[in-house]
């Protein structure tokens, strides 16, 4: 049920943290990006853990390769073995990361049986009695069960490096299998469909999720890489089609559960890290981090004329950041399309050059063309939306102290606080700290309340589109003189909620296949 919908300045709390905006996952979001899905950033998860017994963990989500298609073989969706994936946590408040993790990729064709180990499954074609038999690669991942390496022709591995610092110059060590003591890692094939997987998908991938040494941290945490069934759920082609949607489905006069998610049926590639909060954090009494996630890939690239399997082409140069993430939405609907892509290339810490996308944004004047007049908020600048969107508030996410000096710095980042303890699945409230209002009042001990819910970092069930766009609207302004709607329950239609997910790590649920076993 939605709350009521008053709030007075002094009530803000826990609200005031919201990003910005939200209408879809952030696919497809900037122009270059879209020329490189496989580096393109969808949604990025900060949360404290929730699994039963792990209390005391921070699990991050980093989700690439948008849209996919459960049948999209022969060749489905490894990620760039030429790009540079990374989750960066800054635990002081100034933009400038203090831990990365970095993810590198590499594919290799499996050694042939029949060939005398020459790279690629092949089969003998032709008369086994005579002359004409010739070994020849075949065009498919696999060629049987994929649980048994002898049927698999493509492997996909990675390597996972911690830099203490900043990312390009600071120190490096290597994240290792606990178990195993290995530093790489297999990732598993996507989801083909069962026959390819006739014990069951979900059995084959939880053979992937790896107990892990962190480096400098005493406590092991827990990491899996792999395909996903897509996370985000959003009305996305009305929604981009100048808001396609009756009157009465936006305001929320029909609910929020009116449409059933257009994304349901697609699958993303998760990086998830299950981390100690205390070794991400900068001290007990400081517990907030802010988290976002980034993809490089080379300055040059020279195409390979003779282009074979392992060099397609040739890259070179510095690493050049095309992809960020940090809370939801914000480059897809805040940011005008011209910085987009200069948007995707820049550091937190240099985040003031946007921030007339903040104070003056441009989502509610675009609301009220299509559905008002009178719906978008009358008041300059949106100083509401500064402090939600880029300094965080006191006591709830915010950095109690930064190295830019006083005042909180002007950053975009996913901010977590890990002192506030995980609500269990059974019990998280879909709009994460808005339910901790009534009537306008800070009530914590409304039935409604779940303050470990977005904006208090983001859990895959936290529905962010309607959440953010309440707020865009004016929801923490709360004046009817300045804000006329204020008090509509915005929504996209399609509702996102915790029982979509797992209970467990790695969380996100198992990717839809690409067949049903039956044909089809």
């Amino acid at each position: 049920m939605r709350m009521q919908r008053t709030v007075t300045a002094l009530s803000m709390g826990l609200l005031i943290a919201l990003p910005v905006a939200a209408q879809a996952s952030s696919h497809r979001e900037a122009p270059f990006v879209t020329k490189n899905p496989k580096v393109d950033g969808t949604d990025l998860y900060a949360f404290s853990s929730y699994e039963t017994g792990r209390a005391g963990f921070v699990t991050v989500i980093a989700n690439y390769l948008p849209l996919q298609d459960a049948y999209g073989g022969p060749n489905y969706f490894e990620l760039d073995p030429d790009a540079l994936y990374e989750i960066s946590i800054d635990n002081t408040g100034d933009g400038v990361e203090d831990l990365t993790f970095q993810f590198q990729f590499q594919h290799a064709l499996a050694p042939s049986a029949v060939d005398g180990g020459a790279p690629g499954l092949s089969l003998s074609i032709g008369y086994a009695d005579g002359g004409s038999a010739q070994t020849v690669a075949v065009p498919f991942v696999n060629l049987g069960d994929v649980s048994m390496p002898a049927n698999l022709n493509v492997k996909e591995m990675y390597t996972v490096n911690v830099v203490t610092g900043p990312r390009r110059s600071g120190a490096t060590a290597a994240i290792t299998n606990a178990t195993t003591h290995a530093a790489l890692f297999a990732k598993p094939t996507d989801n083909i469909g069962p026959k390819s997987f006739p014990n069951g998908y979900a059995a084959y991938a939880s053979n992937f999720v790896y107990p892990i040494t962190i480096p400098n941290c005493s406590t092991p945490g827990k990491m899996f890489v792999g395909q996903r069934a897509e996370s985000f759920a959003v009305n996305l082609g009305p929604i981009f089609d100048l808001i396609d949607a009756p009157k009465a489905v936006v305001t929320g006069t029909m609910g929020p559960a009116v449409v059933p998610n257009p994304l349901a049926k697609k699958n993303i590639t998760s990086l998830e890290l299950e981390l100690p909060a205390s070794c991400i954090t900068q001290s007990a009494t400081q517990p907030v981090i802010g988290v976002y996630t980034t993809a490089s890939m080379r300055q040059a690239r020279v195409l390979n004329p003779g282009a074979t399997y392992t060099v397609p082409s040739v890259e070179g140069g510095a690493w050049t950041q095309v992809s960020r993430l940090g809370a939801p939405l914000v480059n897809e609907v805040v940011i005008g399309l011209p910085d987009k892509d200069h948007w995707n290339s820049s550091d937190p810490k240099d985040d003031a050059q946007f921030a007339k996308y903040v104070t003056n944004p441009t989502l509610p004047a675009i609301i009220d063309i299509l559905f008002g007049p009178g719906l978008a908020p009358q008041l300059f600048p949106r100083t509401d939306l500064v402090e939600a969107f880029l300094t965080g508030v006191p006591k709830v996410n915010a950095f109690p102290n930064t190295d830019a000096g006083p005042g909180p710095a002007t950053v975009e980042e996913l901010r977590l606080n890990t002192s506030i303890p995980a609500t269990p699945l059974a019990t998280q409230n879909y709009l994460g700290a808005a339910g901790c209002f009534t009537s306008g009042m800070l009530n914590t001990t409304a039935s409604t309340c779940d303050p470990a819910g977005f904006p208090d970092g983001r859990r895959p069930g936290d529905d962010v589109v309607d959440i953010a766009l309440d707020v865009m609207m004016g929801y923490l302004i709360g004046n009817a003189s300045v804000a006329p709607a204020f008090n509509v329950p915005f929504t996209d239609g399609v509702q996102q909620m915790a029982s979509q997910f797992d209970n467990a790590f790695p969380y996100l649920k198992t990717p839809t296949a690409g067949a049903n076993g039956d044909g089809t």
